[in-house]
C-alpha cells in the first residue's frame, strides 16, 4: 500500500501525556528545559499519504497543532480510545468541514464511539441547531481490516491497565500509544514492520502504561527497522534519554516527521 506513494509520511502532532510538558505548575529540568523537543503536547499524529490525511485522535491541543503544522485537510479521523486527552477536540475539526464541504468519517471502537457520542451529545443530536457543529460520519471498528481513504488498516488491540486501547497497522508501519500490555494474538500482527510507535510514558512502572525498559524489550522482541516512543512525561528529557538508546530507537517529538513506504527507503 505505502510503497505506491512518492510522498507518504508521519508527522508526531503530539508526543506527551495527558497533561502535556510542560505541566502547570511544575519547575522541574524537563518542564523548564529550553530543548523544543522537551515541549510536548498532547498525543496525536497525521498520516499523509499522497494528498489524503488521515488523523489519529483529537486531541484537546488539536487546534494548536493544526495551526502550528499547517493542516489543510483532514480526511478521516482513527480514534484509539475516548480518554479525554485523546477526543476533546473534535470540535476543531469544524474548519475542515466548512473548507471541504463534506462530512469527515470518524472510526472507533463500540466503547469508545459510546463515549464520544455521549460527550460530544450537541454534535450527534438529530435536531436543528442555530450553531455550526462538526459533520462526522461514524463508522465501528473490531478486530477486522477497516478501510479508510481506501487504505487498509488493521485494528491492534492492547491493554490500558483495566481498560482497552487500540493502535492501528498500516502496511508496514503502526502506532501504539497508551498501553500496559500488548497481548500475544496482537503481537502477532506487528511482524515484519519497517516504522513501530510505543508508547513510553518513563522509567518507573505505572500500572497504565508502558515504561521505557519494557517498550525495548517489547522493541526487541518485533524487531522494528525503526521504533519511535511516545505519550512521554516531565520525568524524561528527551536528549538523555535519546542518547542512551539503540540506534533504531528514538524519542519522538512535536513536529517529527518520518517518511514511509517509497519516500521512507534508503
Amino acid at each position: 500500500m505505502l510503497d505506491t506513494f512518492e510522498h507518504a509520511s508521519i508527522l508526531v502532532l503530539g508526543s506527551g501525556t495527558s497533561v502535556g510538558v510542560p505541566m502547570i505548575g511544575c519547575r522541574c529540568k524537563v518542564c523548564t528545559s529550553h530543548d523544543p523537543r522537551d515541549k510536548r503536547l498532547r498525543p496525536s499524529v497525521l498520516l499523509r499519504f499522497g494528498d489524503k490525511r488521515v488523523l489519529i485522535d483529537t486531541s484537546p491541543d488539536f487546534r494548536a497543532q493544526a495551526l502550528r503544522f499547517g493542516i489543510d485537510r483532514v480526511d478521516a479521523i482513527l480514534y484509539t480510545h475516548s480518554h479525554a486527552d485523546h477526543i476533546l477536540g473534535l470540535d476543531d475539526v469544524r474548519p475542515f468541514n466548512f473548507l471541504q464541504k463534506q462530512d469527515i468519517p470518524i472510526y472507533a471502537s463500540a466503547e469508545a464511539l459510546h463515549v464520544i457520542e455521549q460527550t460530544f451529545r450537541y454534535v450527534f443530536d438529530a435536531g436543528p441547531s442555530e450553531s455550526s457543529r462538526p459533520r462526522l460520519t461514524r463508522h465501528l471498528f473490531d478486530t477486522d481490516p477497516i478501510f479508510v481513504c481506501g487504505f487498509e488498516f488493521h485494528p491492534i488491540r492492547a491493554s490500558h491497565g483495566k481498560g482497552t486501547v487500540h493502535g492501528f497497522r498500516f502496511g508496514d508501519c503502526a502506532y501504539l500509544t497508551d498501553h500496559s500490555d500488548i497481548p500475544l494474538e496482537s503481537r502477532e500482527k506487528l511482524t515484519g514492520l519497517d516504522v513501530l510507535f510505543l508508547d513510553a510514558l518513563r522509567h518507573n512502572p505505572h500500572p497504565t502504561h508502558s515504561t521505557v525498559e519494557e517498550s525495548l524489550k517489547t522493541v526487541d522482541s518485533l524487531e522494528p527497522k525503526r521504533a519511535y516512543f511516545t505519550h512521554i512525561s516531565h520525568d524524561l528529557l528527551h536528549a538523555t534519554v535519546e542518547d542512551r538508546l539503540p540506534a533504531h530507537v528514538h524519542m519522538a517529538y512535536d513536529g517529527l516527521e518520518i517518511p514511509i513506504g517509497r519516500s521512507g527507503h534508503v
